[in-house]
């Protein structure tokens, strides 16, 4: 208790007898947000050059923060930067179903990064009883797929829908299929193909040789999410404003990883290494 009122009486003698309150805090936040965000940046770089990342792996949680903002101005894009800051030229990223988006995951890939996306079941004929997608095989060879009745659906058209090139397939012989009740309850049963849905392939096949993808995602990051939760309380970001609102998730996010690595490096390495 001692050392502790010692301290505090050094601290009041330092800052002249300066006595902060929540106008401080908000203000130094509000003036030096662009900085807060860079030192948040800077010290990912830094625990890089500590060696502190095992492996060039990137897991993505969609978790939500509650925030004051205009129903209007709502951020939803997801951009993926973490590359540059875990400087590496190629890295993997997993993330839950709801990140699944054919657009993104190709320019992951041509950029060089790896994703590990589960695909979504949207389709409501398994739920039904029905085939869905996944029982038609597809032959790239001869660029059509076979149905669980063992007959060819060819390609028959290409449609654009939502800016995505799709190609449309179906077999003759569904009038007349002995097991069309368990396929579809149209005429014919449509089979839709996205141009680059061999990249999608590609990573289910991924997926199906990782099983442990997506427990190692949420041991990764739900625990750092539930514990900035914690510390936010229920009300979470208390400005307004994207930007704003970035400075304050920034402040957390250096707490978090400041305290961490305190925790595994130790305090005055770590204080050397900010100072070198």
């Amino acid at each position: 208790m001692e050392r502790e009122t010692q301290r505090n009486v050094e601290l009041i003698w330092l800052t002249g007898k300066l006595m902060p309150d929540f106008k401080t805090i908000a203000d130094f936040r509000k003036d030096n947000g662009q900085a807060i965000r860079s030192v948040c940046r800077e010290f990912i770089v830094l625990c890089r050059q500590l060696k502190l990342f095992s492996e060039a792996i990137v897991a993505i949680d969609g978790s939500e923060f509650k925030a004051v903002n205009n129903r209007d101005k709502n951020f939803t894009d997801r951009k993926l930067k973490a590359r540059s800051a875990m400087g590496q030229d190629s890295v993997t990223v997993l993330a839950d179903r709801g990140y699944f988006r054919g657009e993104e995951i190709r320019a992951c890939d041509q950029a060089g990064i790896t994703a590990l996306v589960p695909k979504p079941l949207t389709s409501g004929s398994k739920a039904a009883g029905r085939f869905d997608k996944r029982d038609f095989v597809y032959i790239p060879e001869s660029d059509e797929y076979r149905c669980p009745a063992g007959q060819r659906a060819i390609w028959r058209c290409t449609s654009i829908e939502q800016g995505m090139r799709l190609h449309k397939y179906w077999p003759l012989a569904c009038p007349k299929c002995p097991i069309k009740a368990q396929c579809t309850p149209s005429d014919y049963r449509r089979i839709t193909r996205w141009e680059h849905e061999q990249m999608l392939d590609a990573m289910q096949a991924r997926l199906d040789c990782i099983p442990q993808a997506s427990r190692l995602r949420r041991q990764t990051v739900e625990h750092p999410f539930a514990t900035l939760k914690a510390w936010m309380g229920s009300t979470h970001f208390l400005t307004k404003t994207l930007p704003r609102v970035s400075t304050e998730m920034s402040l957390y996010v250096l707490s978090y990883n400041l305290k961490r690595v305190m925790q595994i490096f130790g305090v005055q390495p770590l204080m050397r290494a900010m100072a070198a």
